[in-house]
């Protein structure tokens, strides 16, 4: 199919009306989302799949994609789930003998629309100075006043509660069964790296959907609570703060990721906020000013903890700082086993300075 793939031509409107002009990559289609983008140099395909990412249009900034193929078990879940594709080259054929398939078949068969050859830097440099805003590709709709009558159509991202679109159905277990400790995952969009982190440490997991209750999850008598991460706005997600709440009442060991990080700043009364950018890659330096060492971080989040909530906070301290722009990046519950960071130490991809953060977890259970 691909080697006989001819690059049809492609338009990226984005909400401010500036227009790029490309070539068609994957499906030929229409999709729209909130565009950003992500500055590491591997791991596409975990990026991809990442449900974080869920609604969004992903602009790469590594100039090659595609060019070592697809891997079936480099899939952080069962499909991709970025809304679209912007990106410099788009290759289709690809070096790695252990690939399953071409990322122009892959993005066939999972119906994904992209658009390449563009000038990635200039729209990065773009959505860096303008901030975050919806966008829409098209390879079957070149008229832009038509594109911006659908673009007008989509919701912003603020208020969108999306971890339920992208949670398991039915719950499910991951690990040893005869494992000795027992942990309940609320999965807001969990990754697969993060259970595979859990169960190479002696965890059982079970993994519940979104808005399954605590009463719920108690019942299976886990040792501890994971709060995973996700995509959409966190104050839109009330069901998941109540659950939080009533797992920090139990006094059981909590850890949160990412939206898990914020749900458990909204459970202390403690501010999100939409981040003019956010932070995606997998080279963002954080400082542990507990332990007082620097770790690089891979990120992924729009939304971020407001900083002046947790200074006046008498329930919440902060435990990690963001060394480029002093966000917040981890918090502790004061008196209690509960704890998060805004980043993914699951580092998949990313480097592995984090995952002591699973340590520190299974130490407390």
């Amino acid at each position: 199919m691909s080697a006989y793939y001819t690059k049809l031509p492609a338009v990226l409107l984005l909400a401010d009306g500036t227009v790029y002009h490309g070539k068609a990559a994957g499906k030929i289609g229409t999709t729209t989302g909130e565009i950003c983008f992500n500055t590491g140099m591997t791991g596409y395909q975990e990026v991809f799949t990442d449900p974080s990412y869920f609604g969004q249009i992903m602009v790469t900034t590594n100039t090659h994609i595609g060019n070592y193929g697809i891997t079936n078990e480099e899939s952080e879940s069962d499909g991709i789930k970025i809304a679209g594709l912007v990106c410099k080259n788009f290759n289709i054929p690809y070096s790695r003998k252990q690939a399953d398939q071409s990322i122009q078949d892959y993005f066939q068969d999972e119906n994904m629309v992209g658009i390449s050859d563009v000038d990635t830097r200039e729209i990065v440099r773009h959505i860096r100075d303008k901030g975050a805003m919806n966008a829409i590709i098209s390879s079957e709709i070149l008229d832009i006043e038509e594109l911006k009558i659908k673009l007008a159509e989509v919701p912003s991202m603020n208020g969108l509660e999306l971890s339920s679109k992208v949670s398991t159905k039915e719950p499910y277990f991951f690990g040893d069964e005869n494992a000795e400790i027992k942990v309940a995952v609320l999965d807001l969009g969990v990754k697969k790296n993060i259970l595979r982190n859990f169960s190479e440490r002696g965890v059982y997991a079970k993994v519940f959907p979104a808005k399954t209750s605590f009463s719920e999850m108690e019942k299976w008598a886990p040792n501890g609570y994971f709060i995973s991460n996700g995509p959409g706005d966190p104050s839109a997600m009330p069901y998941a703060i109540d659950t939080v709440k009533e797992i920090l009442a139990t006094d059981k060991p909590l850890f949160g990721i990412c939206l898990g990080h914020q749900l458990l700043a909204l459970a202390n009364g403690v501010g999100t906020v939409k981040m003019f950018n956010g932070h995606r890659g997998l080279n963002h330096p954080v400082k542990n000013i507990i332990k007082d060492h620097c770790e690089v971080t891979s990120q992924n989040h729009g939304f971020g903890v407001v900083a002046s909530d947790i200074e006046k906070s008498d329930k919440v301290e902060i435990t990690h700082i963001n060394l480029n722009d002093k966000s917040i990046e981890g918090i502790r519950v004061k008196g209690k086993n509960a704890f998060s960071v805004q980043y993914h130490p699951e580092s998949s991809p990313g480097p592995h300075d984090s995952r002591y953060l699973f340590d520190d977890f299974i130490a407390m259970l």
